[in-house]
């Protein structure tokens, strides 16, 4: 159908179909490369989230399936690529891609998983040396979880056998790799504990990629391995290979043979122990012989003549009584000098002596506070006097006393000092020495 060659009135819905077909056909895979932004995780299971550089962005979304297959955990920021397919979400009428794959840009989605599930194990204390175990020295069962195909149950086995042919051995077998391999393992490390079955586990494989060696960097795994009871000897791969489980486990071993070699001595290496040990009690018991030989002899001579010995002791008697006796006299002299100094002590702090010396003290500090009172009278006396005869000399009333009088106005009350203010017939009150008048004004002179 040609849209363009008339006029042809769509409706959305299928102005949208027709681009859904348009995009998912000429569309079908795409690699993009960008940065994730606007994570997000519904309870259903499935990732939506945008991809953007500086110049635009572009919906996208990973279905439950897929996204549980993810090795690791997306975080915003992270630089992805991704691989999927075009497709236009109906509802919205926006294009977005459907992601099938995902990793991270410049590393691998396998390591950057490894390094998120050290950090996050790590913080919770997975790793810790504190809770970490010291392996039995001679284990008499050792618990095996491995593949029953693999290389590493052979170089086990033979290196144990070549050790120590009397240890008996309890082989789990399990896939080591692949999908639930992981789950595997871990249920083995589990039933052996539960069924207590032996005195020490060795769980590992031989080398491989890292893909190959992913099961031990598992979770369940690591958190089987933290919880076991049993001291656990992780030995995945060759040297150079590090898991998750290697930092949990109580001990790790670079391969399988050396995690064979540090389970258990060998049965030379015992015998050279055991043999060193006889030679060392055996030396110590000769020692404590010929010790205890010279001891009875010594008391052989003295028993020929037990007057002799009683003599010693009667000696060793007298020495200790004399020596008593010195340090009875000697303790009973220390003892009356100190009590003569005691009492030397005790009669100069006697309260009859203090109450004394308090009185003496408490009449020297009455006569100086008599005197002091007395001093400070007579000099009040002489300050008030001098004060009384300078008052008497500015008194108004000793002017008043000479003739002279103070007029105040009835009305207020205020002292008239100016005739020309004065008012004819204005009453004033004249202050003598002796007594007041009531005047009136006649007149100004």
């Amino acid at each position: 159908m040609d849209l363009f060659a008339e006029r042809t009135i769509l409706s959305v819905s299928r102005l949208t179909s027709l681009l859904k077909e348009l995009l998912e056909e000429n569309f079908q895979q795409v690699w993009v490369e960008g940065e994730l932004s606007n994570l997000s995780q519904p309870a259903s299971g499935h990732l939506y989230f945008t991809l953007k550089d500086s110049g635009a962005m572009v919906r996208c979304v990973m279905f439950r399936g897929n996204a549980k297959a993810l090795k690791f955990r997306l975080e915003e920021g992270m630089s992805l690529i991704v691989r999927g397919r075009l497709s236009v979400y109906d509802q919205r009428g926006e294009y977005q891609i459907v992601c099938e794959y995902l990793e991270p840009r410049g590393a691998g989605a396998l390591q950057v998983a490894f390094v998120q599930l050290k950090e996050r194990l790590s913080k919770e204390g997975l790793f810790d040396e504190a809770r970490k175990r010291q392996l039995p020295v001679l284990p008499r069962r050792v618990g095996i979880v491995t593949s029953s195909t693999g290389a590493a149950i052979h170089d086990i086995l033979n290196v144990l056998g070549r050790r120590f042919a009397a240890l008996e051995l309890l082989i789990y077998p399990v896939r080591v790799q692949g999908h639930g391999a992981a789950q595997e393992i871990a249920q083995a490390i589990d039933d052996l504990n539960r069924m207590k079955a032996a005195d020490v586990l060795i769980v590992g494989r031989g080398g491989g990629s890292l893909e190959d060696l992913w099961a031990f960097n598992e979770e369940a795994v690591a958190r089987a391995v933290y919880r076991s009871s049993i001291p656990v000897i992780s030995a995945v791969g060759h040297e150079t290979d590090w898991t998750i489980a290697d930092f949990t486990a109580d001990l790790r071993a670079p391969t399988p043979s050396a995690a064979a070699e540090l389970v258990c001595a060998s049965s030379e290496e015992l015998s050279r122990q055991v043999s060193d040990l006889s030679h060392r009690l055996r030396q110590s018991i000769l020692g404590h012989l010929h010790l205890a030989t010279r001891n009875l002899q010594g008391l052989s001579r003295a028993l020929h003549d037990p007057s002799l010995l009683l003599g010693h002791l009667g000696q060793r008697l007298d020495d200790l009584s004399q020596r008593l006796d010195m340090g009875v006299r000697h303790n009973v002299r220390l003892c009356r000098e100190q009590s003569d100094r005691l009492e030397q002590q005790l009669a100069g702090q006697h309260p009859g002596l203090t109450i004394s010396r308090l009185r003496q003290e408490l009449l020297l500090l009455s006569d100086r506070a008599e005197h002091r009172v007395i001093s400070g009278m007579e000099r009040h006396g002489r300050t008030l006097g001098e004060a009384t005869a300078r008052l008497d000399t500015l008194s108004p009333l000793r002017t008043l006393s000479r003739g002279y009088a103070v007029a105040e106005r009835v009305t207020d009350g205020s002292v008239a000092r100016d005739a020309g203010a004065l008012i004819a017939g204005e009453l004033l009150r004249l202050r003598l020495h002796q007594g007041t008048a009531l005047c009136r004004v006649e007149n100004q002179l």
